[in-house]
């Protein structure tokens, strides 16, 4: 091994949450490639770009998802390689994905959500923590979690996601069908979550909205990173937007 390759390799390790080089393929589809970035504990960062752009593929490969496949490259989260780990291992090392679909289990209520997702794994936060964030949680909680609405439904994604113990939330389009006050929820307890030292990537075609709650923006094109900076420098740079988010 190089000098070079082992210093990169060092850096990326004590970086908290570092993705050195992914390329990751569907079949021969070349879907994410040679994306890098480095993000700090604690932060909220936008992973955006236009459709196609390869934003959910790079969370499902950070993840371990299985799909797409990760060919080359590196993943490491608080000094732990994650790119040799399977999905398990992922999610048992702290790494969850709330994908679009929010994947609430058809007949378990509120609470049998959360209890399906204590079965493995360290514990993350109490219920009773999860119900101070998400107060209409604990209202709901008997209910059959499929019968939610929408924005409960992610609600009860995000809480899941809390329950386990949780190092790095991805979220998928958290925002897609909610209504400005549902969505407003979701952003403040975005917040609480962060206040906690909890490190998240939002993906998340309202990008004003996502820039706003951000620290960080990653920019993607066409599977490619074509920018890495802070948030308030892609809201005040409208050439920026304009090339790369169509806003």
């Amino acid at each position: 091994m190089s000098v070079a390759l082992e210093e990169t390799q060092t850096a990326a390790a004590s970086t908290y949450f570092s993705v050195q080089n992914l390329n990751a393929y569907y079949g021969d589809s070349y879907i994410v490639q040679d994306v890098s970035f480095d993000i700090d504990e604690g932060e909220i960062v936008a992973l955006l770009g236009r459709n196609g752009a390869g934003k959910t593929s790079t969370l499902r490969a950070i993840a371990r998802a299985g799909e797409p496949e990760l060919r080359t490259g590196e993943i490491w989260l608080n000094g732990n390689a994650m790119h040799t780990a399977a999905s398990h291992e992922a999610a048992n090392a702290g790494i969850q994905l709330v994908p679009e679909d929010r994947r609430i289990i058809q007949g378990l209520t509120v609470e049998e959500n959360l209890d399906l997702a204590c079965i493995q794994g360290d514990l993350g936060w109490s219920y009773e923590r999860i119900y101070e964030l998400f107060p209409r949680l604990k209202e709901r909680r008997k209910q059959e979690g499929t019968t939610l609405s929408g924005g409960e439904q992610q609600m009860l994604a995000i809480g899941r996601a809390l329950a386990r113990d949780l190092k790095l939330l991805l979220l998928d389009e958290p925002y897609e069908g909610l209504a400005p006050v549902v969505r407003h929820d979701i952003e403040r307890a975005l917040l609480e979550v962060r206040a906690a030292g909890i490190t998240t990537i939002i993906v998340e075609q309202n990008a004003v909205a996502a820039l706003k709650l951000a620290d960080k923006a990653i920019i993607l094109d066409t599977g490619e990173v074509a920018f890495t900076g802070s948030a308030e420098e892609v809201l005040n740079d409208e050439q920026l937007r304009h090339d790369y988010l169509a806003i």
